[in-house]
């Protein structure tokens, strides 16, 4: 059952949408109204997740917040909402980036920015729905209109040529890919007569059709998370998207994925998830070592970034398939955790771009002595990125290492070089854009972030370190959620 709460999801959802119209309203000449509205309503959606925070039940497993909507009566689909210990931080997180990718984009978004604003507020909407929905049939419709404003953001802001190509190649990939998720949806609604979640849970699949299920809803979320080898899309997306696309990309659409591993494929295919550990594990296992090794070879600073948070959310589908409470647990604080990580380095790089108008490794070096808060907020993130102890990713890279040791000890040494050698290239690209000899020849002007670009670093620096000093808080809101999981799956 559902538990119910006077306290509803109705506000964090529509007030998006509504930020999304209003600036249709008004002309393009008046830039700095439209700016104002869609920040205010990206803030106001923030208000939100603290409400959710206090007023959340971190004691029950069950679905809280709940609404539902007669979507298609006829076939007894409905617009179900609610969320858990496991949506909840993902839902913050979504609120949390999107305000922050406006304010990046105040100055830079020149022309359509009307549309820009737009775009950023839909893509929120859809992503905060995502999170909370409970009927399938929405979950696959939801993930698959995320790409649209994405490619929108890349291919009319993207910052090079090859943006067009980028921008289809992250849309085709991902719809690709899902096509079998949706033959997977219909099954079910044939074999249940609805797409309720909950009942979809308890319903009792035979073994060989888990398995056709599984693979079919695997096809979608592989392509997400990103795997090897259909992971092609995600650094030629970030590397041409502008920096706020960057940073929601990273943020968000990257963990659709793994958490459609965590709500739909796990849970409801128990039987299929045991079957296909070593499926997952061998190509989870090649990919961090591969990407990891790629990541050393790239000249291009975004293309670091993106190799690298391919490695990360691969090291987080070896947590979920470990089938117990440390993997799984430690998998979600990764991914919230990659979400600050991956965005203030991209960040990062986008201040040396707006300045320098490159990203080639090459050309820079030594501004350690010409922009010198700069190098302080790349160095903080830099340790985050290499799981440094302290910071955001620690401990749940280490919880992952400890599910993956109990299930598999080859895989958790494989995964534990992958961090070492995360180490390695973050260490190298610091090195490379920060330190050494300054480059005259090819960079001239130096100047540190100005007030705004500080502002919008601060909030990243302090959810860095208060993860990573603080994480109870994490593990206290799911350890219920993800109890339920590996009992509901009898994974032991």
């Amino acid at each position: 059952m559902l538990e119910q709460c006077y306290f509803d999801l109705s506000g964090p959802i529509l007030c998006p949408v509504l930020g999304s119209i209003t600036p249709l309203f008004i002309p393009n000449s008046r830039i700095r109204p439209i700016r104002l509205i869609g920040l205010c309503a990206s803030l106001i959606t923030f208000l939100y997740p603290p409400v959710l925070r206090i007023q959340f039940d971190p004691s029950t497993a069950k679905s809280q917040f709940v609404e539902s909507l007669r979507w298609l009566p006829y076939e007894n689909i409905n617009f179900y909402l609610g969320i858990d210990g496991i949506s909840l931080f993902f839902v913050i997180l979504t609120t949390f980036l999107i305000p922050i990718c406006i304010l990046v984009g105040w100055s830079g978004m020149r022309s359509y920015g009307k549309e820009y604003i737009t775009a950023s507020l839909i893509r929120e909407f859809l992503m905060i729905a995502v999170f909370c929905m409970l009927d399938p049939l929405l979950f696959y419709v939801l993930p698959e209109s995320v790409p649209i404003p994405m490619l929108i953001i890349i291919g009319v802001w993207g910052s090079r040529q090859r943006k067009i190509k980028a921008a289809y190649q992250f849309f085709l990939y991902t719809l690709l890919g899902s096509v079998f998720m949706l033959l997977a949806i219909l099954l079910i609604l044939l074999q249940t007569g609805t797409t309720d979640l909950q009942i979809s849970l308890t319903t009792e699949f035979s073994e060989r059709r888990q398995i056709f299920l599984w693979i079919a809803s695997f096809a979608s979320f592989a392509v997400k998370v990103p795997m090897v080898p259909v992971h092609i899309w995600s650094p030629e997306a970030h590397v041409e998207a502008p920096t706020a696309g960057s940073v929601i990309l990273a943020g968000i659409p990257l963990k659709l994925g793994t958490y459609g591993f965590l709500r739909f494929s796990i849970p409801m295919f128990p039987e299929a998830t045991l079957c296909s550990t070593p499926f997952i594990y061998t190509p989870s296992a090649i990919a961090i070592i591969y990407t990891s090794s790629t990541t050393l070879r790239q000249i291009d600073l975004k293309k670091i970034i993106a190799y690298s948070s391919v490695a990360h959310m691969n090291l987080v589908t070896i947590g979920m398939f470990s089938r117990n409470i440390q993997g799984i647990g430690g998998s979600i604080l990764p991914m919230s955790s990659h979400g600050l990580v991956s965005s203030a380095l991209f960040l990062c790089v986008g201040v040396l771009y707006d300045r320098h108008k490159t990203r080639l490794v090459r050309y820079y070096g030594g501004s350690v002595s010409t922009m010198p808060n700069l190098p302080t907020i790349f160095f903080s993130s830099t340790l985050a990125n290499m799981s440094s102890p302290g910071t955001s990713s620690f401990i749940g890279e280490f919880l992952i290492l400890v599910g993956a040791f109990q299930r598999n000890s080859l895989v958790a040494t494989l995964a534990a070089l992958g961090m070492i050698l995360g180490a390695a290239y973050s260490l190298w690209l610091y090195n490379r854009a920060v330190s050494g000899n300054l480059k005259p020849d090819f960079l001239h002007k130096f100047s540190d972030p100005n007030g705004r670009e500080v502002s919008i670093f601060i909030p990243f620096l302090v959810g860095l370190v208060w993860m990573g000093v603080h994480p109870k808080v994490f593990p206290d809101c799911m350890h219920t959620s993800v109890s339920n999981l590996v009992q509901h799956g009898k994974f032991h």
